[in-house]
């Protein structure tokens, strides 16, 4: 039965994904366009993360600024406050709209819509350190959202609260919860303050 559920969102994802990515398009263009005004060529930004099974696979964003040099990307952890991030670049996180070509990763099986958020592997190797469930979020699919991010746990929070909503997730997963937390994170993202 799980396994049958697993596959069923499996297909969930790459219909609602691709028609997402459709749907959104033209809000995809806007995005692209404010980012090559405000930082110039190469308006999605890709960098190395954590996928199931601790598969590393390439995660798409828009850019919102660019990292002094690849070790910078892979290692500093929070840049929210960073100077070199514009206006433009500032909007797009904090409505997420940031985070949209991650569609694409749902797409190719990269990534789910629901699931524990992907981390860098510099990151992982010394979150998996510190705090040993912390691996056990890498059982299933990352996400573009999850249980721990629409309870709060974003940006620069408890790592350990993070690793135990992720693994009550997987061990409570159904279809029913997914469809909860995608329903929730809808009105994070548009609630007025931000998500």
């Amino acid at each position: 039965m799980r396994r049958h559920g697993w596959i069923v969102k499996r297909g969930f994802d790459i219909a609602a994904a691709g028609l997402g990515l459709l749907l959104i398009s033209p809000v995809l263009a806007l995005c692209a366009l404010a980012v090559r005004l405000e930082t110039g060529p190469g308006v999605l930004f890709r960098q190395q993360r954590t996928g199931v099974d601790g598969r590393v696979f390439t995660l798409l964003k828009f850019r919102t600024l660019r990292p002094s040099n690849e070790h910078e990307s892979a290692t500093r952890w929070n840049i929210a406050q960073d100077h070199r991030v514009g206006p433009a670049g500032r909007f797009l996180r904090k409505t997420s709209l940031d985070e949209l070509p991650q569609l694409w990763n749902v797409v190719r099986g990269d990534m789910s819509l629901v699931g524990p958020r992907p981390e860098r592997p510099y990151f992982v190797m010394r979150f998996s350190q510190a705090y040993p469930e912390y691996a056990d979020r890498h059982r299933v699919p990352a996400g573009l959202t999850g249980l721990a991010q629409v309870n709060g746990l974003r940006g620069d929070t408890s790592i350990e609260d993070r690793a135990r909503f992720d693994n009550r997730y997987i061990e409570g997963w159904t279809l029913w919860q997914d469809a909860k937390i995608l329903l929730r994170t809808a009105a994070l993202v548009v609630r007025p303050d931000g998500s």
